[in-house]
């Protein structure tokens, strides 16, 4: 291994921090240039007045993913940050007088679905049973490969197992088979909701996500999800990697099917081998001159996208009395707004929508006596988004949660912040302004998404959400480490 070879990575997001970790645990020169002031990519903290949120993902699911990533450098969570499992994980309303809590234990959890639906808690058995297999399937042998064509897949043991995996069934027809009432369904369905699909147009070998929430359960990293990112940070640093924040790629200059510069706003950069964690298709189609480009204007016109998001953070200086750290407000028709996003894009009419409140667990995220409150409303990307729209979806949600919960909390907001389509654009180059990465269908699954490999440049590669494995904080860890060992065999000759 030459250890003076140059590497540089584009984007602080969880992909590219990964990626730069484990380049620079094996002794490369990495550079990892950010455009934000802030490393973590969509998992940036804001933090005013004493209130502090996390920007981005707000669920700590799949723990084995980030113990398997810190014992690559001889460490565990616990070396960073007090990780706190949840219980009850989660709430969910379906009206005001029908609300659900989902306890983190299996037994209490069988008894609830038993209460609900007599004879489900076995059937609960069954279906949790596959989407385990699922689970140590997808994560043990599918998830690492980097899926550069088919032929990594043509395996007899893996396309035997693969025949197990539902591939060609749909999550929707899959939960049914198993429970009729329509609280267990949503319950089951909800987690598909931001692979970017309706339940009816998603594999169901995605039941493996129902797996991660409900057995291996909710989590969360006291100090908030910016944590992991700190660990990272400090990960990379530890290595000699050199983060330039505030540095933004506005060029990709390619000669004879190799990068020769980078150019940023803060001056130009050579190097030997370039990962970029940017947004695929920003990279793709405006980073780099049409010759050297993966893919044509009307393939990402045709793509299906994960949702995007309208995001307010809001202070209370009142405690908020009867919510959890994670609720979920499913008062409306679920597959109305799941229709509203994927298949006839627009604003919803009757949205779904999650509100966390992390104050509720972590006393630093906002001052005494006070709540930080984060509501979520899915929405399709591509959107018309302006100040009026926001505040209308904004006030259709608030008076929702008064309603449900019965706690008013209007009067005792004294901190507010909308975050939504032209921000996610503005912040980090996002296509159509999604919040996501792609849509998790079956015809963007494995070699059938984005290529991590730049086919005309022998010396690039892409990693983050809109490449293998796919979107969501596990998959982007992961993405990084498959992108980091792919560099590495190129510059090695393997």
């Amino acid at each position: 291994m030459d250890t003076q070879k140059h590497i540089l990575v584009i984007g602080a997001g969880f992909a590219g921090l990964a990626a730069a970790c484990v380049l620079g645990k094996q002794g490369y020169n990495v550079t990892l240039l950010e455009k934000n002031d802030q490393p973590g990519g969509r998992a940036r903290v804001w933090e005013k007045d004493g209130f502090k949120f996390d920007m981005g993902p707000s669920w700590y699911w799949m723990p084995d993913v980030f113990e398997n990533f810190y014992a690559l450098f001889g460490k565990k969570p616990s070396d960073f940050y007090d990780l706190k499992r949840l219980d009850p994980g989660y709430r969910v309303y379906y009206s005001k007088q029908d609300v659900l809590d989902v306890p983190a234990d299996l037994q209490q959890l069988e008894q609830l679905f038993e209460n609900i639906e007599p004879g489900s808690s076995l059937n609960l058995q069954k279906f949790l049973a596959q989407a385990a297999y699922k689970y140590k399937v997808g994560m043990g042998e599918y998830v690492f490969r980097p899926s550069h064509s088919i032929t990594e897949f043509i395996d007899l043991n893996l396309i035997r197992k693969s025949m197990s995996m539902q591939l060609l069934t749909s999550m929707s027809s899959h939960v049914r088979k198993y429970f009729k009432d329509h609280r267990l369904v949503k319950l089951l369905e909800f987690p598909v909701l931001f692979l970017g699909a309706t339940p009816k147009d998603t594999p169901a070998m995605y039941s493996m996500m129902n797996y991660a929430d409900l057995a291996l359960g909710t989590w969360y990293p006291m100090g908030g999800m910016n944590e992991i990112v700190k660990a990272m940070t400090s990960i990379a640093e530890n290595y000699s990697v050199d983060i330039k924040l505030e540095t933004e790629v506005t060029k990709i200059e390619v000669a004879n099917g190799i990068v020769k510069l980078i150019k940023t706003n803060n001056g130009d950069y050579t190097a030997d081998f370039v990962i970029t964690g940017a947004d695929y298709e920003h990279a793709d189609q405006h980073l780099l001159d049409k010759p050297n480009r993966n893919y044509s204007r009307k393939y990402w016109d045709t793509r299906t996208m994960s949702p995007s998001s309208l995001l307010f953070y809001i202070g209370t200086n009142k405690k908020i009395a009867g919510i959890q750290h994670h609720n979920l407000f499913f008062d409306e028709d679920f597959e109305q707004h799941a229709r509203e996003i994927y298949s006839e894009p627009q604003w919803p009419s009757k949205p779904l929508f999650y509100v966390c409140c992390s104050s509720k667990t972590d006393d630093s995220c906002a001052p005494e006596g006070c709540e930080n409150l984060f509501f979520l409303m899915p929405i399709a990307p591509g959107l018309e988004d302006s100040e009026i729209l926001r505040e209308k979806y904004f006030n259709l949600m608030v008076d929702r949660f008064e309603q449900v919960t019965g706690v008013q909390i209007r009067d005792s907001i004294i901190l507010k912040r909308s975050y939504a389509l032209n921000d996610f654009k503005a912040d980090y180059h996002s296509f159509k302004g999604n919040a996501y990465g792609l849509a998790n269908t079956l015809a963007q699954t494995a070699f059938f998404k984005p290529a991590m490999r730049a086919k005309h440049i022998s010396n690039m590669l892409y990693t983050g959400q809109l490449t293998v494995p796919g979107p969501g904080v596990p998959p982007a860890l992961i993405s990084g480490q498959i992108a980091a060992k792919e560099a590495m065999k190129i510059l090695e000759g393997k």
